[in-house]
């Protein structure tokens, strides 16, 4: 029998595998281009090109380090704070356990990629005057924007207790 908690796992399972395809779909169609072309760098416009390379990093190419154990290590953590996420999911009753899942979708895309090719394609690359952002991928776009989305619930939630008082 299907109860409203099975619908909501159900729910979260679906809206977690969205993110991880949309993420996946992006990358096998930027390695593609990379298979046939030999290289990806795309000027779109005068914000932004796509442009290729391969983080053995955290978010944004940060702590990159070409030690393996240092790699590992990284790749351990993001594990464990995945299974933290799965748990807040499990456990928490309100809308933010949406955007928990979000950033679990992205996580696992990208954790996918540290698994498969040791390394994350990275490829939107946004910069304004010859000043460019960090190169990143639609897995860190769905992660930034449900760590904003959280922050911002959480904002609304501080001023709802407060109100109370």
């Amino acid at each position: 029998m299907i109860n409203e908690k099975n619908i909501k796992i159900l729910v979260y399972i679906t809206l977690i595998l969205f993110v991880f395809v949309i993420d996946r779909v992006s990358k096998i169609f930027i390695l593609n281009i990379l298979e046939n072309i030999g290289s990806v760098d795309i000027y779109i416009n005068s914000f932004l090109s796509i442009y290729l390379i391969w983080n053995k990093g955290i978010a944004f190419g940060l702590f990159s380090f070409d030690k393996s154990y240092v790699y590992n290590s990284m790749t351990l953590f993001i594990l464990l704070i995945n299974f933290i996420i799965i748990y807040f999911i499990y456990k928490e009753k309100t809308p933010r356990t949406y955007f928990l899942a979000v950033i679990l979708g992205g996580s696992f895309g990208n954790l996918f990629d540290r698994f498969y090719y040791s390394a994350v394609p990275d490829f939107i690359d946004l910069n304004y005057n010859g000043y460019h952002w960090f190169v990143f991928n639609v897995a860190d776009i769905f992660i930034t924007l449900g760590i904003i989305c959280l922050i911002f619930a959480e904002f609304l939630n501080y001023e709802k207790r407060y109100d109370k008082k």
